[in-house]
């Protein structure tokens, strides 16, 4: 999707679909959430209810796209001056 006021492409909830648990997970209320930006795709798998996940899955495609523009990824090396 892409943002009217910026122009640039952000992260979205591509889907979010009833799932088996992961391998040594109890449990079988599991649920899979794809997000994706352009040709990048997080993928993750939660414990909850479809409408739980994908509250979920809003919320962390939120926080990523509120992260750009406050200089870059914690996991990017430091700029130096």
């Amino acid at each position: 999707m892409q943002n009217e006021d910026t122009g640039l492409i952000e992260y979205n909830v591509i889907t979010v679909e009833k799932t088996t648990a992961p391998e040594g997970m109890p449990g079988d209320n599991w649920c899979r959430y794809v997000i994706g930006k352009g040709g990048s795709r997080i993928e993750g798998k939660k414990p909850g209810s479809l409408h739980e996940v994908s509250r979920h899955a809003e919320t962390v495609a939120e926080d990523l796209n509120s992260r750009k523009g406050k200089g870059g990824s914690m996991y990017a090396p430091r700029k130096r001056s």
